[in-house]
């Protein structure tokens, strides 16, 4: 280990509990993206975020406006035109933290409880983003910095980062890069260093369905009027067949075949069903028969129920007949398929499916496209051996389920390779009540983070 880098990690590991204090202080900040009463945290957030880039040394700082939340961007150039630059992804919006009676403790009030940090947003993704500035902040306070950096930091994330492709193609110049480290994904097991390959996009709709227009009482119009509520679940329920597969028109039609040497390393994967048991608490597995549910998780397109609203709901009762019922519905999607695509299956399914006694509209909230990376460029093999380095065990590469749209607007626009790890755990709770980050697993990521940085400068000196 050079003395750069060894004084580096030797940083980092003196420094652990202001880092600790950091991740703290941000996850305080309420800084929820899909709700208008939380934008002056959103904008607390992105200063708290630029004035943490200044103390960095940072140059260009600024928080840029947008239709939406503000971006933070800061730069630290010192390594030279010579070295590799590394495009730093983060965002600092978080998902809201309902419902909060199954909150332990409050949210937004950081908890450390053993091992792990307690709080929306710990892991995702402000306790990967802290990481990262830390494991920077490690390097250039120690030595010559192996590389540049530049970080941009959105507040849409959590909403389908609505503004961000926009900011990156007319921000593009400034963002120019030799490769993106996207820290946004976690890890199979706290043993099991992960590197992220494949993304799925995202098509998010609401579907609104209408019948009467006023609640009816339920015992002088039921069976004369067709229930909205009812109708809804009568297309939700239409939305799969008997196994799993999803039954929308043509939704299929641009999946790629899973090719024989994709299924064996998805076999060499420690997901099986036990696996998903575990981490669920379901007392089965669901979906496509065919395929293993690692591969139902990273390789195949899916449609989910995300939320149901209609009628009453309440304590007690009330007999009526709502008027109105709404489904939230996401989408996951895979190569080639495009958010525009689904979209229009979904609308084929609704003419062809939903009955004439209603009436219907589908609303498109957001969508992203899917992503593959080539594991073999250089920001990928920097990552593994730093990984490795940590760990003592070689990382293991996998297709992932969640969507996040920066990959797809870096490749197109900038066109810069991804890496994309991250250090939290698949019981982490995220988007889901006593979100937690385990604080060992944070603190090795801080380390490898730190071994990366050292080798994509050295293999680009």
């Amino acid at each position: 280990m050079t003395d750069s880098r060894n004084a580096a990690i030797q940083y980092a590991h003196t420094q652990r509990g202001r880092f600790l204090q950091d991740l703290i202080e941000l996850v305080r900040i309420p800084s929820i993206s899909t709700t208008p009463e939380n934008n002056g945290d959103m904008q607390r957030a992105a200063e708290w975020l630029a004035d943490k880039l200044r103390g960095l040394g940072m140059q260009k700082v600024e928080v840029y406006p947008t239709t939406g939340h503000p971006i933070v961007y800061g730069e630290l150039l010192a390594a030279g035109p010579n070295r590799a630059t590394v495009l730093v992804y983060g965002h600092y919006d978080v998902q809201p933290p309902d419902p909060l009676e199954q909150w332990r403790q409050p949210p937004f009030e950081p908890t450390r409880q053993g091992e792990n940090l307690y709080g929306r947003g710990a892991s995702d993704m402000k306790g990967q983003l802290i990481a990262t500035l830390s494991a920077i902040e490690s390097v250039v306070r120690t030595g010559q910095s192996p590389l540049n950096y530049k970080i941009i930091i959105e507040g849409e994330e959590e909403v389908g980062s609505r503004t961000l492709h926009d900011f990156i193609q007319a921000h593009k110049d400034m963002l120019a890069c030799d490769v993106m480290l996207n820290p946004d994904t976690e890890m199979i097991a706290a043993d099991t260093p992960t590197i992220v390959y494949g993304l799925r996009g995202l098509a998010y709709f609401e579907l609104h369905v209408h019948g009467p227009n006023h609640d009816l009482h339920s015992g002088l119009y039921g069976g004369v009027v067709h229930n909205p509520a009812q109708a809804l679940c009568e297309l939700i329920a239409a939305m799969h067949d008997d196994h799993g597969t999803v039954a929308l028109p043509g939704f299929y039609d641009h999946v790629r075949p899973l090719r024989p040497e994709e299924h064996a390393e998805f076999a060499r994967l420690p997901m099986n069903e036990d696996y998903y048991l575990e981490h669920t608490g379901v007392p089965g597995l669901w979906g496509e028969k065919d395929y293993l549910p690692s591969e139902r998780i990273g390789i195949r397109p899916t449609l989910e129920v995300n939320g149901l609203l209609s009628g009453f709901t309440s304590v007690g009762q009330k007999t009526v007949i709502p008027a109105a019922a709404m489904a939230k519905i996401s989408t996951r999607l895979v190569p080639d398929q495009t958010p525009e695509e689904i979209h229009q299956c979904m609308r084929r399914f609704l003419e062809e499916k939903a009955p004439k006694t209603i009436h219907w509209e589908l609303i498109m909230l957001s969508g992203s496209k899917p992503s593959l990376s080539d594991i073999n460029n250089d920001g990928v093999r920097a990552l593994a051996t730093a990984l490795e380095a940590v760990w003592g065990t070689r990382p293991v590469f996998k297709r992932e389920g969640g969507s996040v749209p920066v990959v797809v607007s870096v490749q197109e626009i900038l066109g810069a390779p991804s890496v994309m790890t991250g250090f939290g755990l698949p019981d982490d709770n995220i988007h889901a009540p006593n979100e937690k980050l385990h604080l060992p697993t944070w603190e090795r990521g801080m380390d490898a983070l730190i071994h990366f940085f050292f080798n994509l400068g050295e293999s680009k000196g």
